[in-house]
């Protein structure tokens, strides 16, 4: 029964993550703002949305490769790997082979924690919502003082890929502890 609750958990967990990894984790937006009198210029210096696979294509082209690649292969590789081996444990008739693959999800598990920490570093750049600068600068030109206010205000708010990752993280936790606890490696064994 539990080998069967992990199966379908990993099931829920992969349609989770395709989204999850594709669509945007979060919006980010900077808008500067320079008030003259009462005359005013606003522009938008930041307004993009980023997934995963896309934040790792901007890092890689930034020439950011090794944050790019840790992303990707703790984000994308490594969940992949774990559900691929999952359902190998699954239909295999090899229970022996199937016990040793399970040991190793097992093992990997802990790598898990890197898509929890993704997930953290998200929550970290939307907690940056509403964060406003205001600075006064004065010009000087041709014996004449001119104040301007120049102030910027950052904005950011969590996508629909953040909710979907989010999910597939906690499902996958859960299908990888049931499916590598004790008892159910046990069960493994003796059905050989």
């Amino acid at each position: 029964m539990k080998k069967h609750l992990s199966f379908a958990l990993n099931i829920i967990a992969i349609a989770l993550f395709i989204p999850g990894i594709t669509l945007p984790m979060f919006a980010l937006s900077m808008e500067m703002t320079a008030l003259l009198n009462t005359a005013g210029m606003t522009s938008n210096l930041i307004d993009k949305e980023l997934s995963i696979l896309s934040m790792v294509h901007e890092l890689w082209d930034s020439e950011r490769f090794l944050v790019a690649a840790l992303i990707f292969l703790f984000s994308v590789c490594i969940p992949i790997l774990k559900t691929t081996l999952m359902s190998f444990v699954y239909f295999t008739r090899n229970q022996n082979l199937a016990r040793q693959v399970a040991q190793f999800v097992a093992t990997i598990g802990k790598w898990s924690m890197a898509d929890v920490f993704v997930v953290a570093v998200f929550l970290a750049i939307l907690s940056t919502n509403h964060a406003d600068t205001l600075s006064q600068e004065t010009l000087n030109l041709f014996g004449f003082t001119i104040g301007i206010d120049i102030s910027t205000q950052t904005l950011s708010a969590a996508g629909d890929g953040f909710f979907y990752f989010v999910g597939y993280c906690l499902v996958s936790l859960l299908a990888s502890h049931i499916a590598t606890s004790p008892y159910t490696l046990q069960r493994i064994e003796t059905e050989v």
